[in-house]
């Protein structure tokens, strides 16, 4: 049974075209998540208007898509340009356009996605460390020349191990080496690498660490651009070399070590000298310095002939046969001098010594004399001094005497 279409009752509160239009409007720019929302895609297409740029961003599989705009103020403080082909990483706000009843994305940035995203958040960590100082030449620390201790910071089952082992042996045998393995490749990475230099560092053997890794793909080598390894690798106690990848690859890890190299076998070379070539500048300094005495005695025997010459032409032998007979007599005369003067000496030093021996109270002693000092030590020299039964000490010239005072008289006049 159908029923009449003017069966149906039609409300008063039906809404116009814009009204719902307003309506959806409100719902979707006071959306709090759409206000400023990061939105990723692929430019499908793109327009310059002459109030703004218009593109297009949809999914890399076409299953969906949106329209954009950049408006002309905007425009040239994008970090990268919309062109069709290329992933980008949007920010930017819905807004709906009345008068299409269409939705659309109002762009403030624009960042390259993919491969040119991570250059973008590379160089953005290599401006702000640089920034930090952490890639000034100033702090940079020299190698030592003759490590005699050499830890290694790589994969267990690389050949990069493999390379750096085999070349310090061959140039330097009898080299300490101290492996501390890490994982070099994957989202562990960064994490192990750092704990592998810690380890060195605990074990404070090594006089230098040597960070390595074959060549690879940019993302294989990601771990290397790490901001916690670049710091790691800044902080370590001990010089660092680094010898990642090849020619072609430069990392973080490369600008903030202490020195970098492109291959683990380099990194092996630049470490330690070799010992032939030690051998070989040894002699050639050895062959250097017989060559320096053997012109040196030349000249000294030049020299000394040249002298012989011109004594034989002065006659010198006569003056020195002169000045060897003045000097005997100036000898004599000294002996005459130093005699005569040691025997007035002598003669004083006899006299002095006589007066010192009749002058000493102990020979005065020694004739029957006596000291007297009361208990304080202080010698009496008056009757008046002392009092009845006080203690004296009377020294003789053999031995002490300690008396008591019965009676004191005065001296009469």
């Amino acid at each position: 049974m159908t029923a009449d279409f003017t069966d149906f009752l039609i409300p008063d509160t039906a809404v116009s075209v814009s009204g719902l239009t307003d309506y959806i409007r409100l719902l979707l720019e006071q959306d709090e998540q759409l206000r400023q929302i990061w939105v990723i895609g692929e430019v499908s297409s793109a327009n310059h208007h002459r109030s703004g740029l218009f593109f297009t961003l949809q999914d890399p599989d076409g299953g969906a898509a949106i329209k954009c705009v950049v408006w002309n103020g905007q425009l040239p403080k994008l970090m990268q340009m919309p062109t069709v082909g290329e992933q980008l990483i949007v920010l930017g706000s819905i807004r709906l356009y009345p008068a299409r009843g269409e939705y659309q994305l109002s762009v403030w940035q624009a960042l390259p996605a993919g491969v040119g995203l991570q250059a973008l958040r590379y160089q953005q960590l290599r401006n702000r460390l640089e920034a930090e100082g952490l890639f000034d030449p100033q702090r940079k620390r020299s190698l030592p020349l003759h490590p005699q201790t050499i830890a290694v910071v790589t994969s267990p089952t690389a050949a990069a191990w493999g390379d750096i082992q085999k070349t310090l042996k061959q140039r330097y045998p009898g080299l300490r080496i101290l492996f501390s393995p890490a994982i070099v490749q994957g989202e562990q990475a960064p994490e192990s690498i750092v704990k592998a230099i810690q380890r060195v560092e605990r074990d404070g053997r090594a006089e230098v660490l040597i960070l390595s890794r074959g060549g690879g793909a940019v993302e294989e080598l990601a771990c290397f651009n790490d901001e916690r390894v670049v710091r790691a690798v800044a902080n370590c106690s001990i010089p660092v070399i680094t010898g990642i990848g090849h020619h072609r690859d430069e990392s973080l890890v490369d600008l903030v070590a202490d020195e970098s190299v492109h291959t683990p076998t380099a990194a092996a070379e630049r470490v330690v000298p070799a010992l032939a070539d030690l051998y070989n500048l040894h002699w050639q300094r050895v062959v250097g310095l017989q060559q320096v005495v053997h012109r040196e005695l030349d000249s000294a025997e030049n020299q000394l002939q040249g002298l012989r010459e011109r004594l034989q032409r002065l006659r010198l032998d006569k003056q020195l046969q002169q000045q060897m007979q003045a000097l005997t007599w100036r000898r004599q005369q000294l002996m005459q001098v130093t005699t005569s003067k040691f025997q007035q000496a002598t003669q004083h030093l006899e006299m002095l010594r006589q007066k010192l021996v009749t002058l000493n109270p102990k020979a005065v002693l020694q004739r029957g004399y006596a000291v007297v000092r009361q208990e304080n030590g202080i010698i009496v020299r008056n009757a008046t001094e002392v009092a009845i039964g006080q203690e004296l000490l009377i020294q003789l010239g053999q031995g002490e005497v300690i008396v008591k005072v019965t009676e004191t008289r005065e001296s009469k006049v």
